[in-house]
């Protein structure tokens, strides 16, 4: 079911954060998902001249998101955060020789708290907005946007319950639906 790759890195975890938050005094901290679906993350990264230089991680979440976050803490050492920011779900993925379709969802976790790290990081530095998406957040209880959708989509999920499963939308209180719906509409009309 999981490739030899994600075995490891879920069995050994890359750059787990194993002592107090304090202790590895981060330039920057994203935090995203929520815990009342299981699934929550937490990232800290060291940061010089927009380069990260460290990273520290901790999910509350399944073999799939430690081994995606464990890889995409590897994979960001000594990256422009310019380039970071652009690190989605996909590459983590195919970089671990692929995960079952119904874990999927689970390697968003850790693309989204380091977008949310940057953006810490950059409003600390006086450049807030700099790199941010302009999205609309559509699933208030798990930070899920439009583009979270639209990249779902473009991965094969066009029904309400394939949504679901590649990103966990509509599984806390299920408010969002109505409105991904209209927007899962209008995707089909734009690229099918």
């Amino acid at each position: 079911m999981y490739s030899e790759t994600v075995m490891e890195h879920f069995k050994n975890p890359r750059n787990v954060l194993l002592e107090d938050e304090a202790d590895f005094a981060p330039d920057a901290r994203g935090q995203t998902g929520n815990i009342k679906c299981g699934d929550q993350m937490l990232m800290l990264l060291k940061i010089s001249n927009d380069v990260i230089t460290d990273v520290r991680w901790k999910t509350y979440g399944c073999a799939s998101a430690i081994a995606s976050t464990s890889m995409l803490s590897e994979t960001i050492k000594g990256m422009k955060i310019e380039d970071a920011y652009k690190i989605r779900p996909e590459d983590l993925v195919d970089k671990l020789g692929g995960l079952p379709s119904f874990k999927i969802h689970c390697s968003v976790l850790g693309d989204k708290a380091l977008r949310a790290a940057i953006d810490d990081y950059l409003e600390k530095t006086g450049r807030k907005g700099l790199l941010k998406e302009e999205t609309v957040v559509i699933c208030h209880c798990l930070g899920i946007t439009d583009k979270d959708i639209e990249d779902a989509f473009h991965n094969g999920a066009h029904t309400w319950e394939q949504l679901q499963q590649a990103t966990k939308i509509g599984t806390v209180c299920g408010s969002c639906k109505e409105k991904t719906l209209e927007l899962l509409h209008s995707l089909e009309h734009i690229h099918l």
